[in-house]
């Protein structure tokens, strides 16, 4: 019926084995529930404890994959035809959250995203951009997703047939941080396979500092550069491309960019202080990646 996969980098996915296990217990479905680390350092003792769970299996790669490709191998390790997706920092905000998915497979979907939401409690001040960011940007009702299905959707909390997945697998070749999601959706949509929307959220509960995810946000973009040297991805499927080629057309890149390195500890100020700009970071993003792109 139902794999589980779970890709773990410095994070104590214990309690979240713990919480998909008797759910799925509870619902009386055949289930695996796979997670493998991929050569991280932490947290190595607290993940072994998943291997003392039922249909549970902890294992760690000895080289360091990229999620893209060790979501895949998790996938090519799986037994059951619908595989479900998580990240290893997310924990379910309802106790019924397998039993909606559950329905969902009843009716044959071939890919279902839950949406994802963060905790309403806000974090340290240190960490204010990214959840302000994830409120914004990734906490959206299902109608506002429905707009752009596959664009709106995230590989944290998806169901997808096995079947569709290894027809349209991660790029193995994307080994760095950043946009694996966004190659692998448009992907799907290029197939007509869109993503249908439910209310069935994740919290995603692993805050990065402002700092770390500025920093996250720089080798994302960077990563976004490589894919569009060798892909053939729209830009359609990303805000971010639009406006860059738009830039680009009406030769405004390199002026981007002279503005970006003049005035870019600035908005580093703002980005990492109490009242971050969202108007602000999309800025940076733009100045940052029409300099690396230039």
């Amino acid at each position: 019926m139902l794999s589980i996969l779970i890709p773990i980098y410095n994070y104590n996915s214990y309690p979240l084995v713990k919480e998909l296990h008797k759910q799925c217990t509870e619902c009386r479905v055949d289930f695996e529930i796979l997670c493998q680390d991929d050569a991280s350092n932490e947290f190595l003792n607290e993940n072994q404890k998943i291997n003392s769970i039922e249909n549970c299996n902890f294992s760690r790669n000895n080289l360091n994959f990229g999620r893209g490709k060790n979501i895949n191998s998790l996938v090519e390790k799986s037994k059951f035809e619908w595989l479900l997706i998580l990240d290893c920092d997310t924990f379910p905000t309802e106790n019924n959250y397998i039993q909606k998915y559950i329905s969902q497979i009843n009716k044959d979907e071939k890919v279902v995203y839950g949406g994802i939401e963060y905790q309403k409690e806000k974090p340290a001040n240190d960490q204010l951009l990214r959840w302000i960011y994830g409120n914004a940007r990734e906490s959206l009702s299902v109608e506002k997703r429905n707009v752009n299905p596959n664009r709106n959707a995230l590989t944290s909390n998806l169901l997808i047939q096995k079947s569709v997945y290894i027809s349209n697998k991660f790029d193995d070749s994307i080994t760095k941080y950043g946009y694996e999601d966004l190659v692998f959706l448009s992907g799907l949509k290029k197939e007509e396979i869109l993503v249908k929307h439910i209310e069935n959220p994740t919290y995603h509960l692993g805050l990065e500092t402002s700092l770390q995810f500025l920093n996250k946000t720089k080798t994302a973009l960077e990563n976004l550069k490589l894919i569009l040297e060798k892909t053939s991805l729209q830009s359609s499927e990303s805000k971010l491309l639009k406006v860059s080629i738009i830039s680009k057309r009406l030769y405004l890149c390199s002026f981007i960019s002279f503005i970006f390195k003049k005035t870019h500890r600035e908005m580093e100020c703002n980005l990492l202080s109490r009242k971050p700009s969202l108007l602000l970071f999309d800025l940076y993003k733009l100045g940052y990646f029409c300099t690396i792109k230039k």
